[in-house]
This record gives structure tokens, sequence and C-alpha cells, in this order.
């Protein structure tokens, strides 16, 4: 989640101040922060560097849904600050398709993502925080010509499973609470940041839609 918070802001204040050592400083924590954490060959993100040597129960590596899901989902807000002529807006973009191909992978029949992206067995429930996020992001890419459109009928089905988890009272369910790495969830489960992703996933929906 620092990778989504952090920055998206510096690229927005350098476009807000005109001035580019926001950026600059961006790219750098960016770029050390993906040269530790990011698995060039699963094309996806360790949560921190413990978890480089975890394997989840199936011997896979532990890759957090939510965790990728941030990352996923802070590409758009970058890329919506920086200038069209920044030199490494490549840099941005090669990541975010590298990610969204190899997540597009791991979306299950009913079109969620799970807790941990390459074990949904042992976390066999949906976890809506991870699939808003991705959604939010893949739906981005759709509307911004970064997709191709066989992300369409993905991005389809993501939104009719987050649509599932929402209550006749209106309450958001199965997002996974505050942690670290993979954990079950049940559908009582909800906190405030899976509801936000849930909006955010619905401003590209309506974009997509029309």
């Amino acid at each position: 989640d620092a990778l989504f918070m952090a920055p998206p802001v510096y690229a927005a204040l350098s476009k807000m101040t005109k001035d580019p050592k926001y950026v600059t400083f961006m790219q750098k924590e960016i770029e050390e922060c993906t040269d530790s954490l990011y698995d060039r060959n699963e094309h996806l993100y360790y949560r921190d560097c413990s978890k480089r040597v975890l394997r989840e129960p199936n011997g896979a590596k532990q890759f957090w849904a939510r965790g990728n899901g941030w990352v996923l989902a802070a590409f758009p807000l970058i890329l919506e600050n920086l200038p069209e002529e920044y030199l490494k807006r490549d840099y941005y973009i090669r990541l975010y398709k590298e990610m969204a191909a190899r997540i597009l992978q791991t979306q299950d029949a009913q079109g969620s993502w799970h807790a941990s992206l390459l074990d949904p067995d042992s976390y066999p429930s949906p976890e809506t925080s991870s699939t808003a996020l991705i959604t939010y992001g893949l739906a981005y890419g759709l509307n911004h010509h970064l997709l191709d459109t066989s992300y369409l009928p993905v991005v389809r089905k993501a939104w009719k499973a987050l649509t599932s988890t929402v209550d006749q009272n209106g309450k958001v369910g199965w997002v996974q609470p505050i942690g670290a790495d993979p954990k079950k969830v049940t559908r009582e489960m909800t906190a405030v940041y899976g509801v936000g992703a849930f909006l955010m996933a619905g401003t590209e929906i309506i974009k997509l839609i029309e």
C-alpha cells in the first residue's frame, strides 16, 4: 500500500508545482522498491523482503493479493500525473502490463481473486479488497487503451463478482482485515479500504460501460 499512497502524491506535486524534483525522488524510490520486491519471473510483488523466502502450502511463492492490488491500482494514479513526455513513463507502462497479464491468470471462475494469488485453494473464499483494486487497475487499462479487449470479459466477470459481495443492507463483505500476508476471510468481514476500493472500481466500470 506504500506504493499506492506515496508515488501518486509525488507525481501530483510535480504536476501542480511544475517542479521535477518530486518525480525524480519518486522514480528513485520506486526503482529501489521494485528491485527489492518485484519478482521478474512471476511479474508480481512480494509484500516485503521477508516474504521472498516464504512458500504457501502448495509450494508456490507467497504473493499477497491485496498487496499486488495496491500496486496495480497505483500505476493509473501515477500515469495520470506524469507528463506524456516523461522519459521513464514507459517504465510504469511496462510494469503495469506485466502485472496485468500475470494477475489475469489468477482470477477464479466466478471472477474474484483470493488472498494468496498463487495458492487460492488454501484461501478458498473470495477476497473483496484485492478484487476491487485489481478490477480498478484493469478497467483503467481498458479505458485508456493500455490493455486490449481480451481483458474486457475478465473485468466484467470481476465486477459481477464484486457486486455479489454486497448484502441486502449494503454491506460489502469478504474483506480481509488489516494485515501483512494472506489470511482466510468470511462474508461478515468488512473494512473501509475494501469499500473504498469497491467505489474506485465502480468509477472505471462506469466509464467502461459508456
